[in-house]
């Protein structure tokens, strides 16, 4: 086996050029290098194997001939530097084979065997393959320039940034990291010298192939220098884990010259594109800013650049790389004490960004530790504190931030053991928090307060921000966890930290801090943000002051305290600072300083008088400026950087030092400057007369706004200067950095501390006053203009806030009025002011009239919720397994219809659809945002909306809209009903008239049908509208839920919908406060509810439909009739009184009365359908006693009937129903479930448990017609609250001996009434014995409409139905779903299921729930949401371990079931809320 396996490597490697070369050609590359790779992966993963290979075939050597070839087909010549005479060659990263990355497989192949330590060994001793490797990575050197656009926008912006990217990773810095990961121990550093070896010497050819001396061409920037890379990582590792020295490894200073400039070039570019100076260059340029430090290429890319850097810095002259860095910047000519300059190289509004970006490059090149002495676990803390500092993060975008090391066997791989010790280390998890109303958060880690307070660390974030907004982002958490804590309560300045201790071998990098050019630019730029010149900001400030505390943290040696009389040899005459450390030069004062001005400043106006020579002013203290004119150009320079660098550079190429004092600078080279634009210049001397330190106390009393604000801490508490670590000193603004700097300085030197104090007891002269010039002017006028528009704005907001208030306010009291408005209660009229409303789209306040009726923005949606209550408490559980399937025969509508269509085989149709009520499936749902609009208004909206094509969240031709005000999603106007809304007699003390006057009144009201307030004859607009919103209400469902009757459009069919439309409504209210009225209080949707005025519209379209009087029910309930013989008549008969729903009868009277109705009339029509109600529940009670019960209660009751109250005894009344009902074939079929009713109290509790929904719905509806409050009760005792509350407890009894019967009040004599109830079910249990029982009103509880239960685990899920077949087209569907409200299993956009253009999930969302659709999408973990024509993605209620979400399913971790989340989607869907919460809509075309 192992034979013929070597057999075929052996032939595979043999033919690998000529795969390459067809993969080259192959059209289809992908598939093609997929395939190739499946086979070599598996050849090549086997070291034993690869080994044999690498010796018998030479494979490295094939594979980077293979790879050199392959690049060389697609080489250009390289424009960088020298364009003409240059001899490089580089990729064209616009060539397919790139575009493509056709190069990978073979990458692949070779980071593959690199990872076997025999392989790369081979690879690191054979001298001719490294220098082949070279060669092939110098083709990467320089690729895909960018030049500067300086004119015109650039017209065509290449994407070839993203092939050059990802070629220098995957083919350069991948097998990098893989041959570094063998080069871990000492017994390595062979290998190390070898590369760096031959690295350099590619590095030496690339440079003179571009013909490379010493200054870069301007407006140039390639972000690729793999063979810079190669070196610097390689010298990190040499240092780290080899114990090279390395001086032995590292090039001649001229070399290092050369090395420095690139990589600083790539820094000043990234400050000039995030200044918006390669603007013209498009959007691209800002895209590889972005990816150079992205978190998948830093660490190849910006860190190895940085280090790189720091190792030139460290072994260079300090003076020579600090004016370089500002010079490639290009703000030398700020660098003046003149308040005014000329830049010939930069505008002036891009000066500040630019000196920003170059003394904060300055601060990350001396802050930064990553590879100058951290340990990897220090490293990746600190990482991960950058980051959580600039966001909270879920776990997987952590791990996708922190840079991992590119090779997987490097040992730090995120999830690692040191990735979760670090996190749990530094942050905390906050779980994911669910507010119904807002968006699903998902599980966050966010900083512990001792890592704000100890570990967030300003240069960090600032390296690794892709976004600018992101370092904002982490000051202003800063700031507010400062706030909070109690630290600090203005705005806080980034804070120091202090660093690792630097690994030895870069100590030199400290010389930078204690160099005089440094020196010499922060004393200009101190004295120049004192003075207010222009182009500074807090941020320079910031910069400057941390550059100074870094220096002082990390001074060379303590210096000794003696004057420094010694330094002579250090020729001050020529120089600002006597010495170079800054803790010296700190106290050193400046008197004068020559300057070369535009003949214009201010400062040629202070010249000296003739008779002081400038020379000698100058030279009587140490201060001459050294100033050089450039010819034509001659810009003033501090301490002119660019003369200064040059001098040193001729220096170390001269490499004669004694003679290089002597040598006359060269003159700057005018290559660049653009000539004769300049004004003259002239030299102005300028009396200084400052030291460092004295700036520094004159800057806090400028911060601070105060004279003398600066009093040394120590002269109070000597102990500051022993113990300087004060933590009232880590957190503040510029002051406490101020502050934190003196102190420092003093502690490291006793004559600091001296001249400190010296200057404190000088009185300070005031600060100069600023003069402003034309150009600030501008600036200022701006920044006021733009406070002035900021204000205006904020003045419009808040009063559009407040009016938006109290615009809530009102429309709110107009549906939950309460008692305080006031009332004049007249003779026998009531008066009430007309309620009052404001339309949201003119803004005009007024009533509602006939002519211009206003109206509530609602809503209208069908529903079948309530039809989803099941009699169990339990939710039923998602199947998920083959045993476990849910049947629909339980649920509310299931039962309702089953009892409509038995009631019409045996009864008269029109009696039919009067005894039930629709809606549980398909009713319709109105609800509120609470605003109101003029009708009128409204439709000139729409039109306005039809015309604006931009919206598209909704369809304004199906009369869909949002508020104008709010924004909610609406669809209808309900028509406000003139007049005041609520009729008050709520409070009116209880009528005089007797019970039977009061149902007297009631039918006579209800036989004046014709007449309505709103006479319908006349056509008005609000009876036009109400005839249009009932339209609109009938067309929310489908005709399925409202046609019932056997006669198709009979009128008796809108009749029912009409009531049923106010019982669906009331009913959800219900739901919504949790089933009962415990809660009291008025309506939790109170606000929201619009009842009041939905009442109105459907009363007056019943009262359209005349109910014949013979059979107005309210007779039958309030006379005893005469015996007609009608059960003879052959026609069907009518529905038995016992047999009719008592909510529907109360309805159907409300509803079919005059409005407003009469509270005394409302009352009444309660206390007779309270009879009936009681009565059905004790026919129902007898039908489940055994029969000795029933003859037990029969005896007893008739004992007692003829005591006085007789009529109100329960026992009496059921003993008279069981003997009336005994006359028919009623007791006899077999027995039913026994109800073991024995003690009294068990059926006291039945009867009251049987009455309790009517009670509920009628309260509520009290509460909406009337007004009041509902008020708040235990459960035990609701029954009688609400009794009380609705008037039928005549006088409140002691609890103890309340029964429910003594709520009765009957308008004639009980047992009349009982007995002709009950002979209507005696003589239809004649023809239908088997009936009788079935049809009896049984009050089930039915608990609250509930989604299924889902298993904890989601794995559960996806295995059962991730391979299920559909029961439609049996096949398994490529995207199967499942309802969450009834467990169908659904095919996802499949066209198997497709019925007439209706896709699956579409049609399942019509049928089962009316047009709303909650499914669970298998293969995502997604919810999606189908309402009518729109759906959206809801969000994943299974989350994993950090609480996030694994859309599908791309992560692959274990998910759980949040509860909170499903809780959250379950009340959106029990509450009607899905359009109102999400956002994200979008038409589905019935394509799910």
């Amino acid at each position: 086996m192992w034979r013929n396996l070597i057999a075929f490597t052996k032939t595979f490697v043999q033919h690998y050029a000529f795969i390459m070369k067809t993969l080259k050609k192959s059209h289809e590359s992908d598939t093609m290098s997929n395939r190739i790779v499946h086979i070599s992966v598996q050849l090549f993963s086997n070291e034993e194997l690869a080994r044999q290979v690498t010796e018998e075939c030479q494979l490295l050597d094939i594979m980077v001939t293979v790879l050199l070839y392959m690049m060389e087909s697609c080489l250009i010549k390289s424009e960088l530097q020298d364009e003409e005479n240059s001899l490089h060659v580089v990729v064209n990263c616009g060539e397919a084979l790139l575009k493509n990355n056709t190069y990978w497989p073979l990458v692949s192949d070779f980071i593959n065997i690199l990872s076997h330590q025999s392989v790369a060994k081979k690879f690191l001793e054979d001298h001719g393959l490294l220098v082949t490797w070279m060669n092939f990575v110098s083709f990467f050197q320089g690729m895909n320039l960018n030049k500067r656009e300086l004119n015109e926008h650039v017209e065509f912006e290449s994407q070839t940034y993203y092939a050059a990217f990802a070629a220098e990773l995957e083919a350069c810095a991948q097998p990098m990291w893989g041959l570094l990961s063998h080069c871990k121990v000492r017994e390595t550093q062979e290998y190390t010298r070898n590369v760096v070896r031959y690295c350099l010497e590619a590095l030496q050819d690339w440079f003179d192939a571009i013909n490379f001396v010493d200054e870069p061409a301007p407006n140039q920037v390639t972000f690729h220098l793999p063979l810079h890379r190669y070196f610097a990582m390689f010298l990190s590792k040499a240092v780290k884990c080899q114990e090279l020295d390395l001086d032995t490894i590292l090039p001649d200073q001229e070399m290092l010259m050369k090395l420095m400039i690139h990589p600083l070039q790539i820094q000043a570019s990234l400050s000039e594109i995030h200044s918006n100076m390669w603007v013209r260059n498009g959007l691209q340029i800002k895209g590889q800013a972005m990816t150079y430090v992205q978190s998948h290429f830093c660490n190849s890319m910006i860190d190895p650049d940085i280090y790189l850097l720091q190792v030139c810095a460290s072994r260079l002259d300090p003076d020579y790389f600090i004016s370089s860095v500002f010079e490639r910047f290009k703000v030398v000519d700020l660098l003046t004490m003149a308040s005014q300059h000329q830049n010939t190289v930069l505008d002036s509004e891009h000066e500040r960004s630019m000196l920003e970006g170059a003394l904060t490059f300055l601060v990350l090149l001396l802050s930064l530790r990553l590879h100058l002495g951290m340990t990897d676990d220090e490293i990746l803390r600190a990482e991960m504190v950058a980051q959580l500092c600039m966001n909270d993060r879920t776990h997987s975008s952590l791990l996708d931030l922190i840079p991992e090391n590119p090779n997987p066997k490097s040992g730090i791989i995120p999830g690692s053991l040191s990735f979760e010790s670090v996190l749990s280390a530094v942050a905390d998890f906050k779980a994911p928090v669910f507010e119904p109303g807002g968006s699903m958060q998902q599980g966050m880690y966010t900083p512990k307060a001792e890592v704000w307070d100890k570990e967030f660390d300003p240069v960090m974030v600032i390296l690794r921000t892709v976004y600018r907004r992101d370092v904002q982002s982490a000051m202003d958490r800063y700031t507010a966890f400062l706030k909070q804590s109690g630290k600090f309560p203005g705005n806080p300045w980034p804070p120091y930290k202090k660093r690792t201790p630097l690994h030895p071998s870069y100590k030199g990098l400290i010389k930078l801090l204690h160099c005089k050019t440094l020196h010499i630019v922060l004393f200009t730029l101190l004295y120049k943000i004192l003075m207010d010149h222009q182009n500074l900001s807090e941020h320079v400030l910031c910069m400057v002051l941390y550059l100074i505390e870094l220096g002082l943290e990390n001074s060379p040696e303590q210096e000794s305290d003696e004057e420094e009389s010694a330094s002579g040899q250090e020729r001050c005459h020529d120089s600002w600072f006597p010495g170079s450390n800054l803790v010296s030069n700190m106290r050193h004062f400046i008197n004068y300083v020559r300057v070369r001005v535009p003949e214009t400043a201010p400062e040629v106006k202070r010249e000296p008088p003739a008779s002081t020579s400038s020379d000698g002013l100058a030279s009587s203290q140490s201060s001459r400026r050294k100033s050089l004119q450039r010819e034509n150009s001659g810009t003033a320079q501090v301490f002119s950087l660019v003369a200064e660098r040059r001098k040193k550079f001729q220096e170390i190429i001269n490499r004669n030092t004694s003679e290089a004092n002597q040598v006359v600078r060269p003159k700057t080279s005018m290559k660049w400057s653009a000539p004769g634009a300049t004004p003259q210049l002239t030299t102005a001397i300028l009396e200084v007369k400052e030291s460092i330190l004295s700036l520094l106390i004159k800057l806090h009393h400028k911060l601070s706004g105060k004279q003398n604000s600066y009093y040394p801490p120590w002269l109070d508490d000597v102990d500051v200067l022993i113990h300087p670590e004060i933590p009232r000193y880590s957190h503040g603004d510029g002051i406490t950095a101020v502050e934190r700097i003196l102190l420092k300085a003093a502690v490291q030197s006793r004559l600091n501390k001296r001249i400190i104090e010296e200057i404190c007891r000088k009185v300070t002269p005031p600060v100069p006053p600023k003069k402003i010039s034309s150009a600030e002017k501008k600036t200022l006028d701006k920044e006021e203009r733009r406070q002035k528009a900021r204000e205006r704005q904020q003045k419009l907001l808040a009063e559009f806030a407040s009016r938006q208030k109290s615009f809530m306010e009102t429309a709110m009291d107009v549906e939950s009025p309460d008692a305080d408005i006031a009332m004049e209660v007249a003779t026998s009229e009531q008066h009430v002011s007309e309620a009052i409303y404001d339309c949201v789209i003119c803004g005009q306040s007024g009533p509602s009239t006939e002519e211009r009726p206003t109206g509530l923005v609602v809503l209208l949606q069908a529903s079948s919720v309530l039809g989803q209550c099941r009699n169990s408490t339990e939710p039923k559980k998602l199947p998920t397994t083959e045993e476990e399937q849910i049947y629909p025969w339980d649920t509310c509508a299931a039962l309702h219809d089953v009892r409509l269509t038995t009631l019409q085989r045996y009864f008269k149709d029109s009696s039919c659809l009067q005894a039930v009520s629709i809606g549980w499936e398909g009713g319709v749902y109105v609800q509120t945002c609470g605003h109101t609009l003029h009708i009128d208004c409204h439709k000139s909206y729409m039109e306005s909306l039809r015309n604006d094509q931009v919206l598209q969240g909704f369809s304004v031709d199906k009369g869909e809209f949002t508020c104008p005000l709010c924004r909610q999603f609406a669809n209808s106007v309900l028509p406000c009903y003139p007049g005041n809304n609520v009729e008050r007699s709520l409070w009116q003390s209880h009528s005089d008239k007797c019970m039977q006057d009061l149902v007297q009144e009631v039918e006579d009201l209800q036989e004046q049908l014709g007449t309505f307030p709103v006479s319908i004859s006349s056509e008005t607009n609000l009876s036009k509208e109400m005839e249009s919103v009932m339209k609109d209400i009938k067309s929310t469902t489908q005709k399925k839920y409202t046609d019932y009757s056997k006669s198709p459009g009979s009128p008796d069919n809108d009749f029912l919908f009409m009531y049923s439309v106010a019982r669906t409504n009331l009913e959800l209210e219900l739901v919504h406060r949790g089933g009962n009225l415990c809660s009291g209080g008025a309506s939790t949707a109170g606000k929201r509810s619009c009842l009041n005025q939905l009442f109105h519209v459907l009363a007056m379209h019943m009262r359209l439909y005349s109910i014949d009087s013979a059979y107005n029910p309210w007779r039958k309930l309030t006379q005893p009739m005469q015996d007609k013989n009608s059960e003879l008549s052959e026609e069907q008969p009518e529905v038995p009184v016992l047999y009719r729903d008592v909510s529907s009868l109360l309805l159907i009277q409300i509803l079919t009365m005059p409005q407003p109705l009469h509270k005394e009339h409302f009352t009444c029509i309660i206390k007779v359908l309270f009879t009936l109600l009681y009565t059905q529940g004790l026919a129902a009670l007898s039908v489940k006693c055994s029969a000795e019960d029933r003859t037990a209660w029969k005896e007893s009751g008739d004992l007692k009937k003829n005591t006085p109250s007789g009529e109100k005894s329960w026992e009496v009344l059921l003993g008279h129903v069981i003997s009336e009902l005994s006359k028919g074939k009623i007791y006899e079929e077999g027995e039913t479930e026994e109800l073991r009713v024995v003690n009294p109290d068990s059926v006291e509790c039945y009867l009251q448990q049987f009455c309790l929904p009517f009670l509920r719905i009628t309260s509520l509806l009290q509460h909406h017609l009337f007004g009041g409050d509902l008020p708040s009760c235990q459960e035990d005792e609701e029954f009688t609250v609400l009794a009380s509350c609705l008037g039928l407890l005549p006088s409140f009894q002691s609890a103890h001996q309340f029964t429910s019967a003594s709520c009765l009040d009957w308008p004639v004599p009980a047992f009349d009434m009982v007995s002709q109830w009950c002979s209507e079910l005696v003589s239809f249990a004649d023809k239908h014995p088997d009936q009788v029982k079935a049809l009896l009103i049984q009050e089930p509880k039915w608990g609250l409409p509930r989604l299924l239960q889902l298993p904890e685990n989601y794995n559960t899920i996806f295995q059962y139905y991730h391979r299920k077949t559909c029961t439609v087209c049996t096949k398994v569907p490529k995207d199967p779903a499942v309802c969450l409200v009834c467990g169908t299993f659904v095919c996802l956009k499949g066209l198997c299921c497709k019925q007439q253009s209706y896709c699956e999930c579409v049609l399942h969302s019509q049928n089962c729930g009316a047009g709303t659709g909650i499914f669970l999408l298998i293969n995502a973990s997604v919810i999606i949401i189908i309402r009518g024509h729109r759906f959206c993605l809801w969000g994943s209620v299974y989350l994993d371990a950090h609480g996030e979400e694994d859309r599908d399913l791309r992560r692959g971790k274990p998910l759980y079931i949040c509860k909170e989340r499903y809780k959250v989607l379950e009340q959106q869907w029990v509450s009607h809320t899905f359009d109102h919460i999400n956002k994200r809509w979008g038409p589905h075309y019935n394509g799910l």
